[in-house]
């Protein structure tokens, strides 16, 4: 009893064959155009396998770079968002502030106003009190 490797040749040569045929035959018998028959049909193939496959580096990478595009942007906008609530706190800080020293300002300006007035009024009175005779 022969061996199963010894069968094995046997049947791919008559596949081979059978296949040389089929082309030979759809291309009535010209070698060279069942030659660029059987190279279309292999290339048609190959891109239908490759269609069918998952396009693991490219698409991983593709949507590891999305997901860590997203993840930086949210990080971005999250500092952006804390960046703008810490001005908006400090610019409301520094205009009640402003209007706190102000306030004082003209405060200060009113009671040296009121400290000149009596000041002049005193004087005034004093020249004009009776020293002249």
């Amino acid at each position: 009893m022969p061996s199963p490797k010894s069968r094995v040749l046997p049947m791919l040569g008559a596949g081979v064959v059978g296949i040389g045929g089929y082309y030979i035959y759809k291309s009535q018998g010209s070698p060279s155009a069942a030659e660029k028959k059987f190279e279309a049909d292999l290339h048609r193939g190959a891109a239908k396998i490759k269609s069918e496959m998952p396009r693991s580096s490219q698409t991983d990478a593709r949507q590891e770079g999305a997901k860590y595009g997203k993840e930086i942007g949210s990080k971005i906008d999250e500092a952006v968002s804390q960046a703008d609530k810490t001005y908006s706190s400090t610019k409301s800080q520094a205009e009640a502030l402003a209007k706190d020293t102000k306030a004082e300002a003209l405060k200060k300006i009113d009671q040296f106003d009121r400290t000149v007035e009596q000041k002049a009024a005193e004087a005034k009175s004093w020249f004009g009190s009776g020293n002249s005779k």
